[in-house]
Formats: structure tokens, C-alpha cells, sequence
């Protein structure tokens, strides 16, 4: 009953957003790096910081640190939505919310300060990636998803995490699914979705290596971290700026050149990341082996990827630069 009570309030919340967007024309205008030809609402990812919300509204404040942070940078994530902010202000947010979080986590120690450091680095750079892959409609809920899975049958097994939290997330995702995950999305997520969930399930990730000492668990995001380095690399080979808006990666070259369905190459990456996590939990191999065989074949399936479709991309930007 409680979660159906908060289901029905993540929609109403939502809904109640889409006014307020409606209103205050909080859209999304398509642009080079889009892989969307019209205007839609934006920020609908909102809803996984009211899921934040109600969890601790409902459960009780077992994380309060971390609900800070994700506050934090959820609210100047959603004004950056709103008006672009400086990336300077919001790289302060981000590693002033991370440093919440490994508060509370209870990491912090002076005598490792470099580890620290080097964790901070990792983790914000790791939810920057996330939000530079949510370009298509339904990639970052469903993917999502396909994060929190494995998190939730392992907690089954080994509770490492509050396990309301883990589903009040669930439910958050399925609200946001329902206007994205479609043809012709409803919203999309915005900076503040992608930023937030990336947060949200960093911190039960972290809780889940911290518990269990092997960080070999981070290939819950392998898909993810491999399509976002390896583009990185690419950039960087082709004398990139890396701060332009570009559409690169693996997933934009399959809606965008290769046309195929948006809703299709979500499904992919989501059942891709899926038969990885759960694999490595089912596997007898060694985690760390494993870890490094899935790196090594995510690694040949991206270069033989672009081998073949980077070509097309080519020809695209040739054809705006004609248009100009």
C-alpha cells in the first residue's frame, strides 16, 4: 500500500511538473547534438529527485547527507536547464555534493586524502557521462533499469542497502518511463534527471563495493563507461573540442545514421547491460577476469561499430556544412 501511495504521487508530481514546464516554456529545442527533430518538455527527470523526497519522507532520513547532496545538485541542475550556468558552478555543486556523499558514507580520512581525491575525480566524472548519454528517448530510465537490477537482487541476498531506496528509485524510473520510453516522448529527462539518477545509483553502487570490497561491481555501468570513454578517445583523436555538442556516440550513430528506432537501441542497451551484470553475478569466472573480458569485448564491438557506421556520420556533418 505505502508503495502504490507513492507511485500515485511520483505521477501526480509529474504531471504537476508538466504544467509548470508548460507554463514557464521549459522545453527542449532540438540542436546539433539531438537526436529529437521537435520540441519537447524538459526536465520530466525531476521526478527521481521527488522519489528522493518521498523515500525519506516515507522511510525516514537514513541518508541525509546524501539527500543533501543530491539536492543540491539536483536544484542547480535544474536551474542550469532553466539558464545555462557556468561549468565551473556546477562542477563546485557536483564535487561539493560527492563530498556529502562520501561523508556519509564515512570514507573521509585525511591519511588517505589522495585516494579520496582520486574517488572524487572518478565519480564526478562518472555522472557527467551519464548525462551526456541521455540523448534518445528512453535510454536513461531504462538503462537505469538495467543498473538497478542486479543492486536489487544482490540485496536480496546480502542487504547492503535500505531496500525501500532501492525501490522507491524503481518506482521513480517507471513513472519517468511512462512519458519517455515511447516513440514520441512526453518529456525528457534534462540535466536534472540525468545528473540525479547517475547520483542516485552511485551512491547505492558505492554502498554495494564499500560492503563488499570488490570494485568490480562498477560493471554495472560497463555499457555505459565504455561508449562514453571510447567516444572521449575518439574526440580526442579527431582534435575535438570536448565541449561541444556533438552526437558520436555509439547509440546516436544507431538513431541517428543507421535509423534505427530510439525505443529499439534503449532495449539493446538496456538487455546488453543486463546479460553483463547478471552474468558476472551467475559467472564461476573470477569477478575481476570477468571484469576484464567484458572490457576487452565491449571494447572490439565498439571499434568494429564505428569501423563499419562512423562513415555515415561523416557524410552528415559534410551534408550541414553544404546546408550552411
Amino acid at each position: 500500500m505505502v508503495y502504490a501511495i507513492i507511485l500515485i504521487l511520483l505521477i501526480l508530481l509529474e504531471l504537476a511538473y508538466f504544467r509548470v514546464a508548460d507554463r514557464f516554456n521549459i522545453i527542449d529545442k532540438p540542436n546539433l547534438r539531438s537526436s529529437h527533430t521537435s520540441i519537447t518538455l524538459r526536465g520530466g527527470g525531476i521526478v527521481f529527485l521527488f522519489g528522493a523526497w518521498l523515500y525519506a519522507a516515507f522511510f525516514g532520513l537514513s541518508y541525509g547527507w546524501f539527500l543533501l547532496g543530491l539536492t543540491l545538485i539536483g536544484l542547480v541542475s535544474f536551474i542550469d536547464d532553466i539558464h545555462s550556468l557556468p561549468d565551473s558552478v556546477r562542477l563546485v555543486i557536483q564535487f561539493a555534493a560527492m563530498f556529502l556523499t562520501f561523508y556519509q558514507f564515512g570514507i573521509l580520512n585525511l591519511n588517505d586524502w589522495w585516494m579520496v581525491l582520486i574517488a572524487l575525480i572518478v565519480c564526478v566524472g562518472i555522472i557527467n557521462a551519464y548525462n551526456f548519454m541521455d540523448g534518445i528517448n528512453g535510454i536513461t530510465g531504462g538503462y537505469s533499469l538495467a543498473v538497478l537490477a542486479p543492486m536489487i537482487y544482490l540485496n536480496f541476498k546480502d542487504s547492503f542497502i535500505d531496500m525501500p531506496y532501492l525501490y522507491v528509485t524503481a518506482l521513480s524510473l517507471l513513472t519517468f518511463c511512462f512519458f519517455n520510453f515511447r516513440k514520441k516522448a512526453r518529456c525528457f529527462a534534462g540535466d536534472v534527471g540525468s545528473i540525479t539518477i547517475a547520483f542516485i545509483l552511485l551512491f547505492a553502487l558505492g554502498k554495494l563495493i564499500l560492503q563488499t570490497g570488490d570494485l568490480s561491481y562498477i560493471i554495472f555501468i560497463a555499457v555505459y563507461g565504455a561508449d562514453s570513454i571510447l567516444t572521449i578517445c575518439h574526440r580526442i583523436q579527431l582534435h575535438e573540442n570536448l565541449g561541444e555538442a556533438h552526437r558520436k556516440h555509439a547509440y546516436q550513430l544507431m538513431a541517428n545514421e543507421l535509423k534505427i528506432p530510439h525505443v529499439s537501441v534503449s532495449l539493446l542497451y538496456m538487455a546488453v547491460q543486463l546479460v553483463i551484470s547478471f552474468g558476472m553475478i551467475f559467472s564461476p569466472l573470477n569477478h575481476y577476469v570477468y571484469l576484464g573480458l567484458t572490457i576487452i569485448l565491449l571494447l572490439a564491438a565498439y571499434l568494429l561499430f564505428m569501423k563499419r557506421n562512423y562513415h555515415l556520420h561523416e557524410e552528415y556533418l559534410k551534408s550541414k556544412q553544404f546546408q550552411s
